[in-house]
């Protein structure tokens, strides 16, 4: 037989692309028809309806007679993403430069385009699959907001509204989480070219995506409602009670369903839709600048780098575990309890070999099961041959899927954990078996998911067994007597022409011949005649003949004659499925979040981490950058952070090129880590929970928007004073360096007090060191430096400057270290004295000795004491004994504080003033 001779040229295999999933796990957190007019949004009484429209593959255009979009919208200005009109036709206008098709809509039909595949080595580039419709409230809504958002390449709706502070903002940093491929808004958001202002904020930030404007009335929160309960999947139904009151992502869900049914041409089967609704509230915001600054997921100087958090976290084996890691990381938890139920997880994987390579060789295999759901829902409009042969791949790839259960099922069952044994016994569901039993009835036993174009063929020729179907199986006779034809055509060729032919196969060719000349001579100098299409590559000869292409011909033929009556075997098994899906989504879950654990586990067994504490004080020691310590490939240089509630504002000072950016990049990765459920690089770490990280690093122009560095520097300043709360944790790196040194203080020193006026926990790395004193002014200010040593040349008598990377207490006594760094680059040594001259004038004239009084200097060790006796009620878990001990210290501490105020010390006087200082304020 020619299956088990021939050698397959090209594979058809697809990469994984990483779009987005759900950051928290279920498990943690704990009808329609195939005709058209059960389709969502498809009513007998719409003059509107889609079901009869046609989309234009050039143009991706609406039927002009029965359009979703409006044709009335004006082009935006250039640079923009959106659509204009032309003659009365919407058509899709997109950013220049994008190298996207512009309206090639069902080139996106995960039917005939995505195949789930294995993902060895999921890598960070995530391929934008997700359609999101946005809508806010007009009039005395305006503000409030919903959005939808559903991802082609797996069947979940997510459903999110927006009412409170900050709006704008959260909408902004979702979209980017999300990586929309393409947004929808209602007409009425740019009304005579003059959009509203979330509009135009999203247009700003989204210039590479597709903009596309749907008619105003199917943005329906009745219709939306309607959608999810028949689509909603009855174990995901408590959805309903959440969302039946927020209007406007009903809205939402109404118009994304109802674009995605028209633009793919197929319906998603009744109760088989994942639904679920995710407010902000649950998970830490991260904007998208802080993204950028802390090369979350891509890096700044080379895209494609894996220098990323995401990148040097990532060690998954599948897709659905990159795209939940990466969303995890964008996206970190606030429930303590959730967090220490995974790090007691990666605990267990760690100190139990056997569990983790176990866990790791059955996750390895798994396919892509969030693409799988996502075709196995769909049901199509149009029967089509590319239709039929998808189907039965979707099948072979779920029996592959669900053969791999129970292996799973056996290495879990004896884990300790209460994520781990939640995880096992979800998998013990016999819906699974009973699945699996319907396929087998009409799947081959031996039929399996192989890579390799012709493997796949063959196993979907033969997929369904026989004697189910009495003409398919008088087809797959023709065609397997089709096949010895073409290998008895090849051994006649042989025979006649003596060269070493062999048949080879691939997608786009078929059946065609290669032959490999080794000291074999062609006769007369080359190939016969009767070979066409000759590719040569080397002594590689690939061709093929008149009649080898006939065969290929009637080869195909019977190839769809088996695929169409598979088919509507097939068809029957889905139904069955349908009914079952829910236990598909559990598997789903499951893998992506032990593939996720496994990869954060992984990474501790590559470097030294630490498993992290949540308390109310951030405290890292010997903590290490996550992504340096993996470029350098050594250990970097590790550093201690500590802030508190009495000490939350932290000023560092320094030289350039001594690592005050680094150390500050370096607490938010750790922060981001430990809140994702991760170790981390640190000999001991405890955190704060933080609702919100802000980060203002760089000092660059934005030309895009024809700002200046001051411009950029304030907008992102302003972003973080309008948004920050007693919860957040603020880095912020060089403010005020874009104006005058005047004036550059004074904003620094503004912004300061107003941080300082919050419990959030601040970073604030500077060169103003006139910002020093204000840790006289207040007593949870604190000033730290990058220390440096000075060397001097035996020979030259040059000093040189040797950067330690240390941070330390108190101000850097550096001074001009600029023009020490100026001394490295071509800069004439006269231009460098002469600089070094004017500047030790100026600094005389500028810089004053402030000294805190001693009340101020009491004051302060009375608001240490006091926030270090309340930190202590709070945490503290110490025997009664030891507990005395430690009083006893905090005593000492403050007796020592009060004398180098230099007035005499009585802690009886002492006493009376605490009391009557702190008591009104409950502490």
């Amino acid at each position: 037989m020619l299956r088990s001779s021939t050698e397959e040229v090209t594979t058809g295999g697809h990469s994984s692309d990483s779009g987005q999933s759900s950051a928290l796990s279920p498990l943690e957190r704990g009808g329609l028809n195939q005709t058209s007019s059960c389709c969502p949004g498809s009513t007998s009484s719409s003059s509107h309806s889609l079901d009869e429209t046609t989309t234009s593959s050039n143009h991706g255009q609406f039927n002009q007679s029965s359009r979703l979009t409006n044709s009335s919208v004006r082009p935006l200005t250039s640079g923009s993403s959106s659509f204009h009109s032309l003659d009365g036709t919407p058509r899709h206008r997109r950013t220049p430069g994008s190298a996207r098709s512009t309206g090639s809509h069902p080139a996106r039909t995960p039917l005939t385009e995505h195949t789930a595949t294995s993902c060895s080595s999921a890598t960070s580039s995530c391929g934008a699959s997700v359609i999101v419709a946005v809508v806010e409230g007009r009039g005395l809504a305006r503000g409030e907001i919903g959005m939808a958002s559903l991802d082609l390449k797996c069947p979940e709706l997510v459903l999110s509204q927006f009412a409170d502070t900050g709006t704008y903002a959260k909408v902004i940093t979702k979209l980017h989480v999300l990586v929309p491929l393409e947004i929808l808004m209602p007409d009425t958001a740019s009304e005579k070219g003059k959009g509203t202002k979330l509009f135009n904020l999203i247009t700003e930030n989204f210039q590479g995506v597709t903009f596309t404007s749907i008619q105003r009335k199917y943005f329906n929160e009745s219709k939306g409602l309607d959608y999810i309960q028949q689509l909603c999947a009855p174990e995901f139904s408590t959805v309903l009670m959440e969302v039946q009151a927020k209007y406007y992502c009903l809205a939402a869900a109404a118009a994304v369903l109802k674009y995605l049914e028209f633009i793919q041409n197929s319906v998603y089967a009744p109760k088989s839709l994942k639904v679920s609704f995710k407010g902000s509230e649950q998970t830490a915001m991260i904007d998208s600048v802080s993204v950028t600054n802390l090369e979350l997921v891509v890096n700044n100087r080379d895209h494609r780098s894996e220098h990323t958090l995401f990148g040097i976290l990532n060690h998954t084996k599948t897709a659905g575990g990159a795209r939940r890691l990466r969303s995890n990381i964008l996206e970190p938890l606030l429930d303590v309890d959730t967090i220490n139920i995974r790090l007691d997880t990666i605990h267990e994987l760690l100190q139990d070999e056997e569990l983790f390579f176990g866990l790791k060789n059955a996750i390895s295999h798994f396919l892509d099961i969030d693409q799988l759901l996502s075709v196995l829902v769909q049901i199509p409009k149009l029967e089509t041959v590319q239709v039929a042969e998808a189907k039965i791949t979707h099948v072979i790839q779920l029996k592959h899927t669900l053969d791999l259960v129970p292996p799973l099922r056996m290495v879990l069952k004896n884990c300790s954990t209460a994520l781990l044994k939640a995880y096992s016994t979800s998998l013990e569901d016999n819906r699974f078996d009973m699945i699996l039993e319907q396929i087998k009835t009409v799947i081959n036993d031996d039929t399996t998911y192989l890579k390799g174009s012709l493997n796949m063929r063959t196993q979907k020729c033969y997929a369904v067994r026989p004697n189910i179907n009495e003409f398919l199986d008088i087809a797959r006779r023709a065609y397997t007597e089709i096949v010895d034809d073409i290998a008895g055509l090849v051994d006649q060729m042989v025979e006649k022409y003596g060269l070493p032919m062999r048949t080879s196969f691939s997608t786009t060719r078929g059946f065609f011949v290669q032959m490999r000349l080794e000291g074999a001579v062609l006769p007369d100098g080359k190939l016969p005649a009767e070979f066409i299409k000759v590719t040569k590559h080397k002594n590689n000869y690939s061709f093929t003949t008149a009649d080898l292409m006939k065969m290929n011909d009637r080869c195909d033929e019977a190839l769809r004659e088996i695929f169409h009556m598979s088919y509507v075997v097939i068809c029957d098994l889905l139904r069955t499925v349908h009914e079952h899906i829910h236990c598909l989504y559990k598997l789903s879950d499951a893998v992506s979040m032990l593939d996720m654990l496994l990869s954060l586990a992984h990474v501790c067994t590559i470097s030294d981490y630490v498993r992290p504490e949540f308390t109310d004080t951030l405290a890292i020691k010997q903590g290490r950058h996550p992504i340096l310590e993996r470029i350098a490939g050594q250990q970097p240089v590790s550093n201690n952070s500590y802030i508190s509630e009495c000490s939350n504002f932290v000023i560092i000072t320094g030289p350039n090129m001594s690592g005050k950016s680094t150390h500050l990049k370096q607490v938010a990765l750790c922060q981001i880590m430990a809140q994702i459920g991760s170790f981390v690089p640190a000999e001991y770490a405890s955190f704060r929970v933080a609702d919100q990280i802000f980060t203002r690093i760089g000092v660059d122009d934005d030309f895009e928007t024809n700002s200046s560095t001051f411009m950029v520097e304030m907008k992102e300043v302003s972003y973080i004073i309008h948004n920050v709360s007693d919860r957040s944790l603020v880095i912020i790196d060089e403010l005020g360096r874009g104006t005058s040194a005047e004036e550059g203080i004074g904003i620094c020193h503004s912004v300061c007090e107003f941080l300082l006026s919050l419990r959030a926990f601040t970073l604030f790395a500077t060169h103003f060191l006139e910002l020093c004193q204000l840790e006289t002014l207040y007593p949870n200010a604190v000033n730290q430096h990058m220390e440096v040593q000075h060397t001097r040349s035996v020979d030259t008598g040059t000093e040189n400057v040797v950067y330690t990377y240390v941070l330390s207490r108190g101000c850097s006594e550096e001074r001009h270290y600029g023009l020490r760094a100026a001394e490295l680059t071509a800069l004439p040594a006269s231009i460098i004295q002469e600089a070094k001259t004017i500047a030790s004038e100026v600094s005389q004239q500028r810089l004053a000795k402030h000294h805190s009084d001693a009340e101020t200097q009491r004051q302060r060790a009375a608001y240490h004491l006091a926030t270090r006796l309340l930190q202590t009620a709070r945490n503290s878990t110490l025997d009664a004994d030891s507990l005395r001990i430690f009083l006893k210290g905090l005593r000492k501490h403050y007796e020592a504080e009060l004398q180098a105020t230099g007035q005499p010390v009585s802690m009886e006087t002492e006493e009376g003033y605490l009391t009557q200082t702190y008591s009104g304020e409950g502490q």
